[in-house]
Formats: structure tokens, C-alpha cells, sequence
């Protein structure tokens, strides 16, 4: 598998914490080891446990329940006791561990174009370099809209830079939050960008201002909160996520982008335990979400690889990748400047739902980041696209459901055939496999998102239509 430079995408790591032995309540007569580290837990309980309930399971278990979402019933727990998660029982708790199983070179947060300076970049326009914009007819969208204000958008990310001159009238600053500990932190050093450019990167995608300088993001009237769930090192526990998630369906944002993977192994497709945990704890976040309103846009990944629907039972023969597997996600994959799916890209046909510029090798999406303005690639890129689009179709039709959202998205955007020859290298062998037919394959899911035939089909502002159904289904 080739890999290329630059290629963005966040990836979250984590081990399970316990084997597979059955619930056992502790003795009274057995000690809690109060001696070891204190080590952080994202716990599962049965749908509709009350907190009071949940919290005595923990301190049965030798754990303190420090945080506890009841609508989904997941938790984070501290303990010190190396037999917490074996008293919980089997698939029950996940242990937090910072690994060395995503590497930054993986994660592409570094720029790999020359740095321009806010100095020299907010001097004039930069907006001829971001031929992104033109191929999803952005340029021609706006015109009939460039967003509103009353749409905040949630970037799960590594936190946002508020100060940048592109992006100062778009933040919500009261509505940002910082998850890394897996609990709601209003601080603004919790939220903010520290080393990482990447969450200011899609930002300026999403939303940068369009004001004659600098650059324009997709819909550059609206506002964007940050949700912090990246730490300082790329990575992201499964109690931050969950975390993020859950955040965005209470403050009732309409859209979030999420450009992260959820990777419990430390190889793209590795089987290992922890999968059917932590995809019973997203699922029920993004469940959630989605029935308070909000539509979950997503990263399809970079490891440039097949991959496959989630199944509650998996086998040895899927190559599972979460959030973008799961159905209730819009996952987006990267094509380059020709439209054609970008080398690094996953693929795979019921996982994509759309395509959108990520950039190839040395041709890569400029937007901002903090102190000016540089290029990455990635389907962390490709996916604020897709957000983009929908918070346009949100500021003309604020009324519209996620279900009408995801439609409008999907049964207006450009057939992408599969490829007669996806040869890459040159080297005389098929890169990938398409499978699908125009209008939905594999490597394009139903087309790439087109912002002006979306408002267009929605109609006048004030009176949305139900968008057609999308063209096949998940």
C-alpha cells in the first residue's frame, strides 16, 4: 500500500481494558487495590440504566463513575484497581492508553506546502489557488447563499484557532468545548489549538470568511464551535469521542464534521479485541445525535484500502472502519484535482456516501492554519466539503431533517463512474477495484457533493422541499 505525504486523518487508539470473564460482584471481604495508577475507562451499560444504578455498578467494581450519558447510557470510570474491567464483565469497558499505534507521519498534521504567512496571505486573495471550491461548484452556490450565522457547526477536531483573521467572526466561542478527558470542558485553552493545524485547517475549509483576503470556505457565512477531542500528540480517546458526539447532539447543532478514524488496532483492518465495544458506544452516540437532529458528516480514511459496512457480528473477511462504517454516518472519500479518488483514499461500496476534494501528492487543499495559510491532503479534507454543503442547504432551509439533508446531499450530487484503468503507478496492475455502477460505486458512493444543484433542488429559502431519495441505499 502506498501512503501519500501529507494525507490527513486523525485516528483514535485505545486497548481494551478486561478479558472475557462473566460479571461477578465483588466480595465483601475483597479489597479494592488502591495502589496501582488511576487508569480512565469508557464503560457500556445496558440501554435505560439510570445513573444511580450505574454508578453503583462502578464502585462495586472498585471505580468512581465521573461522567455518565444517560441517554446512551455509556459512561467514563476511574479506577485503580487492575480488576476493574474483569468485574465488570466481558465487552463492558475499554482502558484508555496513549500508544505509539498512530504515528504523526500518519496523521499528516504538518503542512506540506510553503507556509504563507498572514502578512503576505491576508494582503490579497488567495481564493484563484482553491480549486476545490470550482469542482464543487461552490463558487457558483454562492451566489444564491453563503450561509448564516444562526447555523454553528461542530468540527470534532483538534481544536480550533479563534484568533486567525479568517476565522474571528466565525467561531462560537460560547458554545465550544474542550473533551480530551472525556468530560465537558468550557475552558478556552480546552478547545483552542495548541500544536495540531489540523482542526484549523478544516475550519477554514468549512467556513473561512469571504471578504476579498485570504481564503473562502464553503459556506463563509455561517459559524463554527470547536469540539476538542485531539490531544497534543494526534491522538483521541474513545471517551472523547463519544464525548464530542454527545456534546454536538445537546447544544442541537444541525451538522458536525468528524475528520477522525477510530482505529482499536494498530494496522488498518487488524482484528483484535475492543471492536464490538467501541462500535456499540458510537453507534448509540451517533444514534443519538441523529435523532436530536443532527447530521454526523465523516472521513472516509486514508489507508487507501476496501473497506466494509459495520455488522454487529464481524468476521475475519471485513475490514471495518469506525465512525465511517457505521450507517448512521456520511462518509466522505477524496478525490484529487481530475475528480478521480485519491491513492491514499479507502473505498468500498455501502461505506461511502459521497466523494469531494482531498488533494493528491503535491496538489493539495490551501485553508487556514494558525499564524496563515498552507495545504494538506486528506479525506480529513474531503469531508468539510460535504459539511460545507449542508450547512448552506441549512441556512435556506433551517427546518430540514437529517434524513432530508442526506438525501438532498446524495440525489444531487455528480455520477462519478468507476474508472476503466485506476493504474496509478504505471506499473501495469489495477491499484484498487471499483465495484458499483455510475451513479453509486465504491470508490465515488453516489457522486461528488455539487453545492449549487443541492440549493437549487431544495428551492427558495423558507420552503423546503423532501429532497428525492438517495439513488441506493446503505
Amino acid at each position: 500500500m502506498r501512503r501519500s505525504a501529507g494525507v490527513c486523518l486523525l485516528t483514535i487508539a485505545f486497548v481494551l481494558g478486561g478479558g472475557a470473564a462473566p460479571a461477578a460482584a465483588r466480595s465483601t471481604t475483597e479489597a479494592c487495590d488502591t495502589t496501582g495508577p488511576t487508569e480512565r475507562y469508557l464503560v457500556l451499560f445496558p440501554p435505560g440504566t439510570p445513573e444511580h444504578e450505574a454508578t453503583a455498578e462502578v464502585a462495586d467494581a472498585c471505580g468512581d463513575l465521573d461522567t455518565y450519558h444517560s441517554a446512551i447510557s455509556v459512561g467514563v470510570a476511574t479506577s485503580p484497581d487492575d480488576g476493574f474491567a474483569e468485574r465488570l464483565g466481558p465487552r463492558r469497558a475499554l482502558r484508555s492508553t496513549q500508544t505509539d499505534s498512530a504515528p504523526d507521519t500518519e496523521l499528516g498534521v504538518a503542512p506540506v506546502s510553503p507556509f504563507v504567512g498572514l502578512t503576505d496571505g491576508r494582503s490579497r486573495d488567495l481564493t484563484e489557488r482553491q480549486w476545490n471550491l470550482r469542482a464543487i461548484h461552490a463558487d457558483q452556490a454562492h451566489t444564491r447563499h453563503r450561509g448564516s450565522p444562526d447555523v454553528v457547526v461542530g468540527v470534532l477536531d483538534s481544536g480550533i484557532d479563534p484568533t486567525h483573521p479568517d476565522l474571528r467572526s466565525a467561531v462560537d466561542s460560547e458554545r465550544s468545548v474542550g473533551c480530551l478527558s472525556g468530560r465537558y470542558d468550557r475552558a478556552p485553552e480546552s478547545w483552542r489549538a495548541t500544536t495540531s493545524a489540523h482542526g484549523t485547517h478544516v475550519a477554514g475549509l468549512l467556513a473561512a470568511s469571504d471578504d476579498g483576503r485570504g481564503v473562502t470556505g464553503v459556506a463563509p457565512g455561517i459559524r463554527v464551535a470547536s469540539i476538542r477531542v485531539v490531544d497534543d500528540h494526534g491522538r483521541v480517546s474513545p471517551e472523547a469521542a463519544v464525548c464530542g458526539v454527545m456534546w454536538a447532539a445537546e447544544q442541537g447543532f444541525p451538522v458536525v464534521n468528524g475528520s477522525f478514524l477510530v482505529a482499536p488496532w494498530s494496522a488498518s483492518c487488524a482484528h483484535g479485541p475492543g471492536r464490538d465495544v467501541v462500535r456499540d458506544a458510537l453507534s448509540r452516540a451517533l444514534r443519538h445525535a441523529h435523532e436530536r437532529g443532527t447530521l454526523t458528516v465523516v472521513a472516509a480514511s486514508n489507508h487507501g484500502r476496501r473497506v466494509t459496512p459495520s455488522h454487529t457480528e464481524s468476521t475475519t473477511a471485513t475490514c471495518e472502519v469506525l465512525p465511517a462504517a457505521l450507517p448512521e454516518a456520511v462518509s466522505v472519500s477524496a478525490s484529487d484535482r481530475r475528480g478521480l479518488k485519491a491513492g491514499y483514499s479507502a473505498y468500498g461500496l455501502g461505506v461511502v456516501d459521497l466523494t469531494a476534494p482531498g488533494g493528491g501528492h503535491g496538489d493539495c487543499l490551501l485553508s487556514t492554519v494558525p499564524g496563515g495559510y498552507a495545504s494538506l491532503c486528506g479525506t480529513s479534507m474531503a469531508a468539510p466539503h460535504v459539511t460545507g454543503v449542508a450547512a448552506l442547504l441549512l441556512s435556506a432551509h433551517p427546518d430540514v431533517t437529517p434524513e432530508q439533508l442526506r438525501a438532498a446531499l446524495t440525489s444531487t450530487a455528480t455520477s462519478v463512474p468507476c474508472p476503466d484503468d485506476y493504474d496509478l503507478s504505471g506499473n501495469g496492475f489495477q491499484d484498487a477495484y471499483c465495484e458499483g455502477y455510475t451513479d453509486y460505486n465504491g470508490f465515488y458512493g453516489h457522486g461528488r457533493v455539487d453545492a449549487d444543484a443541492a440549493l437549487e433542488a431544495l428551492g427558495a429559502p423558507g420552503s423546503p422541499d423532501g429532497a428525492a431519495s438517495p439513488r441506493a441505499p446503505r
